[in-house]
């Protein structure tokens, strides 16, 4: 069965729901770090459905060699507790070339991320990842009913989420600092750590509430956080990462 592949409007990928696609800066805890690749979106979007032949968990994540009617494909998923032979099925991904991960000291021709398990082998509810905090740190979004209101940062490069859409022409590749609340953060898409920020203002509807920022830090869903960087408009990263608006190289300002 088909679905869409739901790409964050920030961002992804992530992990969608309970991890993220490649690292961070460093070999970390909670993501295998890599070489820069070539990532494509899974063809089709279609469900990751096998049988398990080897699997193994580094960095925070399993990586399964999943054998698909012959046809074997490294998958990449948080850290899941899966067996060799199990039949499973797994949220479509993005695809990378050349992935290496250091956790293991191992490069791959070709692996898919994935969000992770959407069945069970008996087809009851999805599987939970072994690291639930770290699912909860890299997926959580505040709930649209949740009322979000911060004080707009001090200082002559100071803006709102809503000012920034407003003046995005003229704010193009110029330095722009945004206090905002964290929503939403997927680590390590292509060696960065993509942040949603939320502050208040702008129009849901139109997308103007929302602020994506890519990041070497790495703060906690939840968090109030002051942000420092370049903004770009028009930004196309491949691979379906395109943005009207995004601020690059931000900085967690103490």
């Amino acid at each position: 069965m088909k679905r869409p592949i739901i790409v964050l409007a920030i961002c992804v990928l992530t992990f969608v729901s309970a991890g993220v696609y490649a690292s961070p800066k460093k070999d970390s805890p909670v993501a295998p770090s890599q070489t820069p690749p070539a990532a494509k979106s899974q063809q089709g979007g279609s469900m990751l459905s096998g049988k398990v032949t080897e699997t193994m968990d580094s960095g925070g994540y399993t990586y399964i060699n999943l054998d698909q009617s012959g046809t074997k494909k490294w998958i990449a998923i948080p850290r899941t507790e899966v067996k060799v032979g199990q039949q499973v099925t797994l949220q479509p991904g993005i695809e990378m070339g050349s992935f290496t991960s250091k956790t293991l000291n191992r490069t791959f021709d070709n692996i898919i991320f994935s969000g992770g398990m959407v069945s069970n082998p008996a087809g009851g509810a999805a599987a939970k990842p072994v690291m639930a905090q770290q699912a909860a740190s890299t997926s959580a979004v505040t709930k649209p009913a949740e009322k979000i209101k911060v004080e707009k940062a001090s200082g002559p490069d100071a803006y709102t989420v809503s000012e920034i859409h407003e003046k995005l022409a003229a704010l193009n590749e110029k330095t722009a600092v945004v206090k905002g609340k964290v929503v939403k953060v997927s680590q390590g898409i292509m060696g960065k750590n993509w942040i949603h920020l939320q502050d208040g203002t702008g129009d849901p509807g139109l997308g103007t509430n929302k602020l994506v920022t890519t990041s070497q830090d790495l703060p906690t869903v939840g968090d109030i956080v002051t942000m420092k960087g370049k903004i770009y408009k028009d930004k196309d990263f491949g691979s379906g990462y395109k943005y009207n608006v995004i601020m690059e190289e931000a900085k967690i300002q103490k």
